[in-house]
């Protein structure tokens, strides 16, 4: 099985007896010879995947339903999905239909792509370093071990169970954890344990944050520079349960402990000059916006998947759960549909910032979050390649991963300070209804005291029973807090597949209602919250996932911004 493209390119035989020999004195091997810091550090620019895992896991998730099943007033349509590969990845089937970016085959080689120029890379600081040239390449290093641990992160949080700790993740395979370049073809690689790739994640990180150096880079922005590495540093210890130091990392990102973050939050709520969905795109994904701390463009459809008319969308309870429904401080402010005519609970930071297609009843998305970039091949003919630019690391989602660690750090004030920071930032709206209230202990514990609408925005936490012995655990006086955090995060990553990642580390259970006659429950363990490595590499040798669990019944010109009357 060959988990990476960089090839030997043999020489062929000459066909002139008289430039036998001439033909013979060249060097066969024409790959460029990795001598020089600038070189290093030009080929790391392929060190970041260009494959995007936002669609498949999100449609796994609570964030997206079945237009084609009964909603609660007994409509119901028979609408196409953009693809079989979405049928699959709503039922928790394995994906064996597509093969491009958007899929597991996708994710997985655009990772191994990555992770095989990161080792390149580092081979070739080995050489420089053992010729006495170590400072010149220890930025290029640095980078290249931070690179590699986020692209294991991903394959683990895709194709992996959720992370247990470090004694029961022992017993749950992990992905391959290739260090070294590949000089031979079909190598046998052991998936080993979950344990031992989070130790090694962990390993490479903190190895190689010390050395990101942000005077290295041209654009900072499309590489780990220091503070996309602390953010990094800060998800990675909140998912494993190290609060201490996701909090002393997410310092980092805002500059220090005490430091005030709001200006790492979105400006993009008090814009009032964007119409095209491009113009969305464009700001929200700016580089120059202090939010943005890495992007990571990526060949995508995955906004064609959410436009409406389809059959899997952002709507009914998923809608309600998300962009379109209550809050704890914006509960009140009540709005009716210009299409729809229902009235409904929406945070006015949504106003004029939700998309359709027309048929509002369909499904509604965050635009800006999906926004497609199209590059042309060829004008004429309308042909090209699809781009969406992935905000991977940004101020809010590390901001809630701190929020979220202070918790069980037991600062709730801590908490809320950090979660107002979050709502204020989402007030900025022109439009921002008077409404609102502010964000206090007293509105969370309320709001979040049951799942009163219905909508799944309150659901039991399983954290301790997925990863026990961690010395933390939720407890009744932290619990409407960690509700709030997650509810924030689910807003804030909506559209980008994160949500997945949520679901699994705090064993949430959900359920997919598939057509009239088949519901699928995805319980706190389930197998099939590690997604099926892809059909190829199990035909290469490697072990695939176990399934435990049988699934039953084995342009901008043509989207509208919806627009939203203010009701009592």
């Amino acid at each position: 099985m060959k988990l990476k493209y960089i090839a030997i390119i043999a020489a062929l035989a000459s066909i002139g007896l008289s430039s036998c020999d001439d033909f013979l004195d060249k060097v066969p091997d024409t790959r460029v010879e990795l001598n020089s810091p600038e070189k290093l550090r030009l080929l790391m620019v392929s060190g970041y995947t260009e494959t995007n895992y936002g669609i498949l896991t999100e449609l796994m998730t609570d964030n997206m339903i079945d237009n084609n099943s009964t909603s609660s007033t007994g409509v119901r349509y028979n609408l196409p999905a953009y693809g079989r590969q979405d049928d699959e990845a709503f039922a928790w089937e394995p994906v064996v239909s597509d093969t491009g970016s958007d899929s597991p085959s996708g994710i997985w080689e655009g990772c191994y792509h990555a992770i095989a120029t990161c080792n390149a890379v580092l081979e070739g600081v080995a050489k420089l370093e053992d010729e006495g040239r170590g400072d010149e390449v220890s930025a290029v290093k640095g980078e290249a071990l931070v690179s590699r641990a986020y692209h294991y992160f991903v394959l683990a949080n895709v194709f992996c169970m959720p992370y247990r700790g470090p004694e029961l993740s022992k017993q749950y395979p992990g992905v391959p954890y290739v260090t070294e370049p590949e000089t031979t073809v079909l190598v046998h690689y052991d998936r080993g344990n979950l344990a031992d790739l989070y130790a090694n994640i962990e390993k490479d990180l903190e190895a190689g944050l010390p050395l990101i150096n942000d005077g290295s880079y041209e654009v900072p922005k499309y590489h780990f520079n220091k503070a996309a590495a602390h953010a990094f540093a800060a998800r990675f210890y909140l998912f494993t349960r190290q609060y201490e130091k996701c909090v002393e990392h997410a310092d980092q990102v805002f500059g220090g402990a005490g430091m005030d973050p709001s200006g790492y939050m979105s400006q993009i709520w008090a814009q009032t000059n964007l119409y095209y969905l491009s113009d969305f795109g464009r700001y929200y994904t700016d580089m120059t916006q202090q939010r943005n701390l890495m992007l990571i463009p990526t060949y995508s459809q995955a906004w064609r998947h959410f436009i409406g008319g389809l059959r899997y969308a952002c709507n009914r309870e998923a809608k309600r759960a998300t962009i379109q429904g209550p809050g704890p401080t914006w509960e009140k402010c009540r709005y009716s549909s210009s299409a729809t005519k229902e009235s409904f609970s929406l945070n006015p930071c949504f106003l004029a910032m939700s998309f359709v297609n027309g048929k509002q009843e369909y499904g509604t998305y965050f635009g800006a979050a999906v926004a497609e970039f199209f590059e042309y091949t060829d004008k004429v003919s309308g042909i090209g390649y699809t781009h969406i630019v992935r905000s991977e690391f940004t101020g809010e989602e590390t901001l809630l991963c701190r929020a979220e660690a202070k918790l069980y750090l037991n600062d709730i004030e801590g908490c809320v300070a950090d979660l107002t920071v979050w709502d204020e930032a989402h007030k900025k709206n022109s439009s921002t209804d008077d409404r609102t209230i502010p964000l206090t202990r007293e509105c969370i514990e309320a709001f979040y005291a049951t799942d009163k609408d219905g909508f799944g925005i309150v659901k039991p936490l399983h954290i301790d029973e997925v990863y026990p012995g961690s010395g933390y655990s939720v407890n009744s006086a932290i619990e409407p807090y960690l509700q709030c955090v997650l509810h924030f995060r689910r807003i804030e990553n909506i559209h980008n597949g994160m949500r997945w990642f949520d679901i699994k580390r705090y064993g949430l259970e959900i359920t997919h209602v598939i057509g009239t006659d088949r519901v699928e429950n995805l319980t706190m363990l389930d197998s099939r919250k590690a997604i099926q490595i892809p059909a190829e590499v199990i035909a290469a040798g490697m072990e695939p996932n176990e399934r435990l669990t049988t699934p039953s019944n084995s342009d901008d010109a043509v989207v509208a911004k919806g627009y939203y009357k203010k009701v009592d």
